[in-house]
């Protein structure tokens, strides 16, 4: 059972510090993007955890492309000419939503239900829409917003073979 513990701790902790990885390699793409353009980089780095996981590669279902999810016509729209280029792609969803933070006055909930679902989706239903979709992605977005703002303590331990383990939950350290 303790083998267990361990081995899903040290799983945990290499998962994270990939994604950590991930973040830390686009952090300084956004941190001079988003200062560039006025869009706080904690939201564009909440944005891009829950549209691609930053993964620069990432496509979905409907056909949004990169880290920041566009589709085409709204990359295009923004001057994005290689849309899976980690810049251009990033570059192009940050002017997105100075638009969009333009548009609806700040109101965070109508941006990113805006880049959730469409702006045409905001205006049919005169606010956030209903769609389960479009409601779960705002808690995911502030969810890792929140996440992103906190700084949580690293513990490091070795565990009975010896291996060094990394976690930020203080549950999984060994038991003296």
């Amino acid at each position: 059972m303790y083998f267990l513990l361990v081995f899903l701790a040290c799983s945990v902790c290499l998962l994270a510090s990939r994604q950590d990885e991930m973040k830390a390699r686009y952090d300084p793409i956004i941190q001079k993007l988003a200062a560039r353009h006025g869009v706080p980089a904690d939201l564009v780095h909440a944005v891009i955890k829950a549209e691609s996981n930053y993964d620069q590669f990432a496509v979905s279902a409907k056909g949004a492309l990169g880290l920041m999810q566009l589709m085409p016509e709204t990359a295009m729209k923004y001057g994005v000419l290689n849309i899976l280029d980690p810049e251009q792609n990033i570059e192009g969803g940050i002017k997105y939503l100075k638009d969009l933070i333009k548009q609806y006055k700040g109101d965070r909930n109508l941006v990113l239900s805006a880049y959730n679902a469409g702006q045409g989706a905001v205006e049919k239903h005169n606010g956030v829409p209903p769609y389960p979709e479009t409601r779960t992605y705002l808690k995911r977005v502030e969810y890792k917003n929140s996440y992103i703002k906190t700084r949580t303590k690293i513990y490091r331990f070795y565990d009975e073979n010896g291996r060094l383990c990394v976690t930020n939950n203080p549950y999984y350290l060994p038991r003296k």
